[in-house]
């Protein structure tokens, strides 16, 4: 079944200027996670902004969970989560309370015993009452994590999940969110440059490139086609393409 059906999306922000997404088409089965890989400005935070109802596209249509994100976004997004480290949560206030808005938002039952059960899980124990401002960069996207999981969500959609992380810290991250989809079945959409986490994470994997899908494929097949020895090389490849 889908989790994520995409029609030929597309985002223009200017009549004069090439449009920032052009006739993306794809179609994300439930329980799989899959890779949207692109240079910088390939269209990949565009995309997730339409995927999430932030912006509103220009052309094409979005079926997030069975819902039409143009006519029934809300009961898509009540199932939905995303993550970044790039958006920071409310420093001020703690880790445990940033979860509970969170945990309002999503309408999560028993929310206090769902904090509690992702302290456990993300290891936050030790300073889930400290200002979400005072964290390091490892504990920051633990947090951010845990809010991205917090209303068991059936997709996640995540922007560079380990980004600034050291490897050891990078891995426990990767190791989560596989446990998470085994144990769940979600779906997970997952923007990174980082292709030996996409090689490890992604059953799928879309190339973007000036707005479109330029080549697809699991991770090996690419490789294979291109003749080359991982994904990174691939990547390059098609980066510099003419």
């Amino acid at each position: 079944m889908s989790a994520l059906l995409v029609q030929g999306l597309g985002k223009s922000y200017a009549p004069d200027r090439a449009p920032a997404v052009d006739d993306l088409n794809f179609d994300l089965p439930r329980g799989a996670t899959w890779a949207l890989l692109g240079g910088n400005g390939a269209g990949k935070t565009t995309t997730i902004a339409m995927l999430l109802g932030i912006l509103v596209p220009t052309t094409g249509r979005i079926v997030a969970l069975g819902h039409d994100m143009a006519r029934d976004r809300f009961a898509a997004l009540t199932r939905m989560n995303f993550s970044s480290p790039y958006i920071a949560l409310p420093s001020r206030i703690s880790v445990r309370e940033n979860l509970r808005v969170y945990g309002h938002l999503y309408g999560v039952p028993r929310l206090e015993a769902r904090i509690g059960e992702m302290a456990e899980q993300m290891q936050l124990g030790e300073f889930l009452d400290r200002p979400a401002g005072e964290l390091s960069a490892g504990q920051k996207t633990r947090v951010a994590l845990a809010k991205a999981l917090i209303n068991r969500p059936d997709l996640l959609l995540l922007d560079e999940p380990t980004a600034s992380l050291d490897p050891d810290t990078a891995d426990w991250v990767r190791t989560r969110l596989e446990e998470y989809r085994a144990d769940t079945g979600a779906a997970i959409l997952l923007a990174s440059h980082n292709m030996a986490e996409v090689e490890r994470l992604c059953g799928h994997v879309l190339m973007l490139k000036k707005g479109r899908v330029v080549d697809q494929g699991a991770p090996a097949e690419l490789v294979s086609r291109f003749g080359r020895d991982d994904l990174e090389q691939v990547f390059l490849d098609i980066a510099r393409a003419g």
